[in-house]
């Protein structure tokens, strides 16, 4: 899968400012989506293909109603 070298990460609006348990996203490279602890920004990532990501957010969305 794709190296995410390049990354721009952002951090959840979900997250809050607390602190706490944040979630940073990176979807501006191609073909993959990156995803973080935000408290652990050298530690591992996720990688995902655009497509499955989508439809992890898609229910999210569904399920928030």
């Amino acid at each position: 899968m794709n190296d995410l070298a390049g990354a721009v990460w952002r951090k959840s609006t979900r997250s809050g400012g607390s602190g706490g348990n944040c979630v940073e996203v990176a979807d501006n490279l191609p073909g993959v989506i990156g995803v973080r602890d935000s408290k652990d920004q050298a530690g591992p990532a996720l990688r995902f293909p655009p497509s499955a990501w989508s439809a992890f957010v898609r229910e999210l969305r569904g399920g928030l109603r």
